[in-house]
């Protein structure tokens, strides 16, 4: 019994030694194995660093507003009895649009003029009178009143009939006509919206901390979705005195000329405001940049050396600085040096101290035409 007892033991402790000796003897070949196969390159694009001049802009949204826009109304009620104008005709200051009916207050004009000479003749036999004693001073002070008053009358009849001509109170373009022959018009009634659309105007917002990089006259670029590829220039033409304790923010004017007429009130645009050059700057491809919590990093590609001798490129983590972007590409303030070579694509399978190979590429390159939605 003891025997058949010490022959399992035995058999027990070769068969655990077996499945312990057979995973050591695995595991050592799996190291081997792995140690042998060769450190993974993962392909990259790449860029050198070159200094380049810059210049920054200052971006802002706004939308574009005539220098002179109106919506033309009547002051006084009154019917319609002549129309001078059709939609979207040119004006020229002073044009009448509008004519409203004015036959009783022609009459009273005319009843008005009637009696002046007869008032003025009153008035003149009184003074001659008074000189010589006849009447007194009362009396003249009683007929030039009564000539004053008349003549008044008349000039507010006359008031009363210019205002009941609508007349165009600048030159610009017609819009839509409201109105029509015949039709009675409340006082304040919209006739036609009228704006002068040979140079535009936009108005947007700046930070309080880019004040001092903006000043009157300031060159300025503006872009609209109808022309997307067409730069528009103009030169801020107004600052805001005062900056919104609310917002922090401050109000800018720029005018921009507009003698195609492709500019149109509304519009909305997006501005880019130039700021001076500066010279020797680091430019660099935005897709390079790595955005993280910890800050913004580049990958610096470096050459090294194995210990037999052989050169492999390394991807080096480096904390740069950023500036403002433009397009396609950003400012490195800090953090990169001429002549460094960065990541461009591929990052993504990188970490610190990975091996990297560059290949060629051209997924990054702008497509000459967008592809439709």
């Amino acid at each position: 019994m003891k025997k058949w007892i010490a022959s399992a033991i035995v058999l027990a402790i070769l068969v655990f030694g077996s499945v312990i000796g057979f995973n050591m003897f695995k595991a050592q070949k799996i190291q081997e194995y792995l140690a042998s196969l060769p450190i993974p390159e993962f392909p990259v694009t790449s860029t050198t660093v070159k200094l380049e001049d810059w210049t920054p802009h200052l971006r802002a949204i706004g939308f574009i507003e005539p220098i002179q826009g109106v919506t033309i109304a009547n002051e006084v009620a009154g019917k319609i009895v002549k129309v001078n104008f059709e939609s979207g005709q040119t004006l020229e200051e002073g044009d009448p649009l509008i004519y409203l009916d004015t036959e009783v207050e022609k009459a009273n004009l005319k009843a008005s003029k009637g009696r002046l000479p007869a008032v003025k003749r009153n008035f003149d036999r009184m003074t001659a009178l008074f000189k010589k004693g006849s009447v007194s001073q009362g009396e003249v002070d009683d007929a030039e009143a009564d000539l004053l008053a008349l003549q008044g009358e008349i000039e507010s009849y006359e008031a009363t009939i210019s205002r009941r001509i609508i007349t165009a109170p600048f030159s610009g373009i017609a819009g839509l006509r409201n109105v029509f022959l015949g039709q009675y018009l409340d006082a304040g009634t919209d006739i036609v919206r009228l704006e002068n659309i040979s140079r535009m105007q936009m108005r947007f917002t700046v930070a309080q901390n880019d004040l001092n990089k903006i000043y009157i006259g300031q060159e300025m670029n503006l872009f609209i979705d109808a022309e997307p590829d067409t730069a528009f220039t103009g030169l801020i033409s107004a600052i805001e005195p005062a900056v919104n304790y609310q917002s922090g923010v401050i109000q800018v004017q720029a005018s921009i000329p507009n003698d195609d007429q492709i500019l149109r009130s509304g519009m909305f645009a997006k501005a880019n405001i130039i700021l001076p050059t500066i010279k020797q700057q680091i430019i660099i491809p935005v897709t390079a940049i790595n955005y993280t919590l910890y800050g913004e990093t580049v990958y610096v590609l470096t050459e090294q050396k194995t210990d037999d001798g052989k050169t492999f490129l390394e991807a080096k983590q480096k904390i740069v600085t950023l500036g403002k972007t433009k397009g396609d590409l950003i400012h490195v303030m800090s953090g990169l040096n001429k002549g460094d070579v960065i990541a461009t694509s591929g990052q993504v399978r990188l970490s610190n101290g990975a091996h990297v190979k560059i290949v060629e590429s051209d997924a990054l390159d702008t497509p000459s035409v967008l592809p439709a939605l």
